[in-house]
């Protein structure tokens, strides 16, 4: 989805004429607040996913996994999270809140399985390296992070319902 100069991009429906509605392209201001919800959200994915059988095995059983297990558990389950919504909906349940919604930045179609766990994959070093790809977005054309752009895809805004 290319930026135009009003900020609007080709959408991803194509009307019986043949033309694609116009949508915009996700602020980062939206996107960071959409970021810091998802995080809360996530803490109680977390806890029914990983506190819960942690403690059913260390209190029942006294077994420990090992710290790296519980990394690569981590990572699986907020992985599964992310890759399901995604490729399912194109909306995690703070895109939902917020309106925002994850499309391929040429066609604004879903992304395929591999592409969301590629874009899951380049989010951690992304954040987690003093957040240089959100870093980015300051100086990226489309205010895109850096992420998006690697797997080519965009956050654009949902119209409000009407009714």
């Amino acid at each position: 989805m290319k930026r135009n100069t009003d900020r609007q991009t080709s959408g991803p429906a194509a009307t019986s004429q043949g033309a694609r509605p116009s949508v915009e392209l996700a602020g980062l201001r939206r996107r960071l607040a959409s970021m810091l919800y998802e995080s809360m959200l996530l803490l109680g994915v977390l806890a029914l996913t990983f506190l819960v059988p942690y403690l059913l095995l260390g209190i029942g059983f006294g077994v420990a996994p090992p710290g790296w297990f519980s990394w690569l558990h981590i990572f699986v389950v907020l992985g599964a999270y992310f890759v399901w919504y995604w490729h399912r909906q194109g909306q995690t349940l703070a895109m939902q809140t917020w309106r925002l919604q994850l499309v391929d930045a040429v066609d604004g179609r879903s992304l395929s399985v591999g592409r969301c766990w590629l874009r899951y994959a380049l989010c951690w070093p992304s954040v987690l390296l003093f957040g240089v790809g959100l870093v980015w977005a300051l100086f990226d054309r489309d205010r895109q992070f850096l992420h998006d752009r690697l797997t080519g895809a965009c956050i654009v805004l949902l119209p409000t319902a009407k009714g």
